[in-house]
This record gives structure tokens, sequence and C-alpha cells, in this order.
């Protein structure tokens, strides 16, 4: 596919751009674009087209995950931080954004601190250019995947706030802040275990079959962890008296940052940066699981420290929870799963179609 400057199939708009401090932009409803999206909606316009927004500073570049580039249609205002591009009669406005998203720009960029895209190096950036009609068709191929992830992510999101009300409905108030005379000391219903991790300078501590996690393998999207990034030896476990957390444990990230949650789907051990709970006989893992989940905020107020925040095992000892009798947390855990089943197969349908619109990606921008 041939090549052609960015600058010969689109307009640049950048002379209409308008930057309006916060103090004084007045509510409204039309979006306030930036480098990365809206910023803020404000009561007036400069803008009302098919466009293509590129970040020019503070942009996700080098980004494989969040795009540099993103369409805007209709009324809107843009600041100075994000390229105004109005494509022209021969190219699409589809596809000059899929052209852009994830464009390579560690040769056009520069700034040691905050990166930025001038516009004269812009104006040298390469896109593969073909008819017109050719780039509909990738357009619409490129859309019909991005629509079916995005009724996937959605599903999801269903899901979870399914979840979240029936948690509500059995449970009530499930906020951590509101202390009561019903609540209870975690310590009171489980123990509460910490990790390390042995020297990295001792081959022999690593490359074992024991799994042993960090807080940084945990989305907040997970659920149940069966695997880990890395496996330490009997005697790397040894070395710094790690104690075993068993399946069912509740880890909890205690720093950077606090408030991860996810629950040991195997036998395995953890780094430094966790306090979990091996949970008790009247405390159900999947119910304080959620429980935590949905109390980010107040751990992370629990935060000690001058340089970085931490809670330690004291103060997770000391969290006061209420606990509802085992049947009803088991009557939940029981709904939970089978909603996770479900999630787990649109994740899967997820993950492919993500991979697949990677590969278009690829085939036709490189």
């Amino acid at each position: 596919m041939d090549k052609v400057l960015l600058e010969d199939v689109c307009n640049i708009l950048d002379n209409k751009r308008v930057p309006i401090t916060e103090c004084d932009r007045k509510k409204g409803p039309y979006p306030y674009y930036g480098a990365n999206g809206v910023q803020d909606y404000v009561d007036d316009y400069i803008f009302d087209d098919e466009l293509v927004l590129l970040a020019e500073d503070g942009g996700n570049f080098g980004s494989k995950e969040k795009p540099i580039a993103y369409r805007v249609s209709g009324k809107c205002w843009v600041n100075n931080h994000a390229h105004v591009l109005k494509p022209k009669e021969n190219i699409d406005v589809n596809y000059l954004c899929y052209s852009l998203m994830f464009y390579d720009v560690s040769g056009f960029v520069n700034g040691a601190t905050r990166q930025k895209l001038t516009q004269s190096n812009m104006r040298q950036m390469l896109i593969p250019f073909c008819s017109l009609a050719d780039q509909k068709h990738i357009a619409d191929e490129l859309d019909k995947v991005s629509g079916l992830i995005e009724k996937r992510q959605k599903q999801l999101e269903k899901l979870d706030l399914l979840i979240k009300s029936s948690f509500v409905e059995m449970f009530g108030d499930y906020d951590l802040h509101r202390i009561s005379s019903d609540m209870t000391e975690l310590s009171e219903l489980g123990t509460i275990v910490g990790g390390s991790t042995p020297d990295t300078n001792e081959v022999s501590f690593w490359g074992g079959k024991n799994l042993w996690i960090t807080p940084a393998e945990i989305s907040n999207e997970d659920f149940v962890i069966n695997d880990t990034i890395r496996k330490i030896t009997d005697e790397g476990a040894n070395s710094c008296s790690l104690r075993l957390l068993p399946k069912n444990t509740v880890l909890l990230s205690s720093r950077a940052p606090i408030g991860k949650v996810a629950i040991v789907g195997k036998d395995m051990y953890c780094n430094q940066g966790f306090k979990n709970i091996i949970c008790g006989p009247k405390l159900h893992c999947i119910y304080l699981y959620y429980l935590l989940k949905y109390n980010t905020e107040y751990l992370n107020s629990l935060g000690r420290g001058a340089t970085f925040k931490e809670i330690s095992k004291s103060i997770v000892e000391k969290i006061k929870i209420r606990v509802p009798e085992i049947a009803q947390q088991n009557q939940f855990a029981d709904f939970v799963e089978k909603v996770e089943q479900n999630k787990s197969k649109i994740k899967n349908s997820l993950d492919k179609l993500i991979t697949l619109k990677k590969a278009l990606m690829q085939k036709y921008f490189g």
C-alpha cells in the first residue's frame, strides 16, 4: 500500500483552537476536548464538523492499549493539547482516525519530561493510502470489531452491576466508613498474612514450582488468580520464612497501590506488598472479596507513611466488617460463581476480538 504525508490528506485546523483555563470555563452541553478525550463540558463551541484529534502533548505516546488519536463529530471545543485534523475529499474520516490511533511517533516527538508532537513534525508523518472505497471497507471492518468489543465490555459492566445490586439487596450497607456495634474486627474472623521477596540475586531461589505473586499482577477486573508471572523454589520460600497462602485466601494489596483484591485459586506465596486474609469458618472469601472491592476509598484512607502510603498488618486486623450468617454468604457466593461463569465466557470472546482488532490494525497500518 502506498503512503502519503499526513498534511496532504487533511487540513490542519490548529489555528482555530482556543484553550480555556478551568476557572474560566462556563458549564454547558458542548464537549471540551484535550489530548486524550473529553476534559469538560462548556457553554459554547468552535468546531462543528467531522474531525480527528491527534494528541500534541500529554498523549499516550508509545502505548499499545491507549490511542493517541480519536474521532469527534458535531459541535465541540478543542484546547491546544490536540491537533485538529479535517480530512480532505480523498480520505475517509474513520480510516484517518484508525491510521493514527496507535501510530509509532517515537521519531517525531521530543521533550524529556513531557513529550510533544509539534505540528511541523506531525506534517511529516506518513500513513498508508488506498482508494476511498478500500478505506471505507477497512474502516467498516474495524468498526464492526470495535462495536462487538464495546458490546462485550457493556455486558461485563452489566454483570458487575448485577452482582453489586445483589450484594446490596442481601447485605445492605457495605460502606466500612460507617462503624456500628454489630461489626467485627477481621482479626477475629481470619488470619492476616503478609509476604516477602527472596534474594533476587540467588539463582537457587527462583524458577521453581511455587507460585509467587506481586500486586502489579492484579488488575481491578481479576477475581480468582490461578497463576503468577514468577515462581520460586522451596529453598526460596524457606529463605525468608514465607507462609503459604492456601486456596480461597483473599489477596489485599497494602501498598503501591492499596486496595487491589483477588482470591487465591491455587496455593501460592506473595511479596511484601500484601496483607492477605485467610478466612475463618464464619467468613466466606467471596463475600469478603466484594466487600473490600467496594471499599477501595476506605482502604486507602487507612494508609500511613510519609513517602508512600501503606496499611500494616495491625491496621488490617482492626478493620471492622459486618458478618452475615454464613448460609447467606454461601448463597451470595453461589450466585456470584454462576455470574462469573458467564463473565468468563464473555471475557474469552472479548480477548479474541481484541486480538483480532490488533491483527487487523497491524495488517492495514503496520
